[in-house]
């Protein structure tokens, strides 16, 4: 029996490290110029990778949008000015946004696995003012990159 909880906790603790954590700072300009934007817009992951999102500049939160999310992923709320963790548990795509700021744009699209299935659910979530075309953009992009 010691033998086999050993293994369980062995295969447990390899597959816990095959995940990754991606951190995306909150922006009132990038390198680029662009004002109010996450430093990725577009971000690859995998089930089981924990997104990081980082308040590197003042004024700003993360948060998933309801209607946005793949089915069974838990929706996440960030408080302004404050790191939050979002662990992805289901393929499809999540949009986040920046409350305050979503109208100017400052949105992000998490891919995971590849799976763009749910890309209409998104497409038709609410998304106000320049967010809504920015997110239709990423879908574009990332539809562009499977092929």
């Amino acid at each position: 029996m010691y033998k086999l909880l050993s293994a369980v906790f062995l295969i447990g603790s390899s597959v816990a490290s095959l995940a990754d954590t991606i951190e995306v700072k909150m922006l009132n300009k990038n390198d680029a110029g662009d004002r109010m934007v996450f430093s990725q817009e577009l971000i690859h992951a995998e089930v089981g990778d924990v997104i990081r999102f980082l308040p590197t500049d003042r004024n700003h939160n993360a948060q998933s949008v309801k209607g946005a999310l793949p089915d069974g992923q838990k929706s996440f709320k960030g408080k302004q000015n404050k790191e939050v963790e979002y662990t992805i548990t289901e393929s499809g795509l999540t949009a986040v946004i920046c409350a305050p700021h979503q109208t100017m744009g400052m949105v992000a699209l998490i891919v995971v696995g590849g799976d763009l299935s749910n890309a209409q659910e998104v497409l038709g979530a609410r998304l106000r003012g320049k967010g809504k075309a920015k997110i239709k953009a990423l879908i574009e992009e990332a539809k562009a990159n499977q092929s």
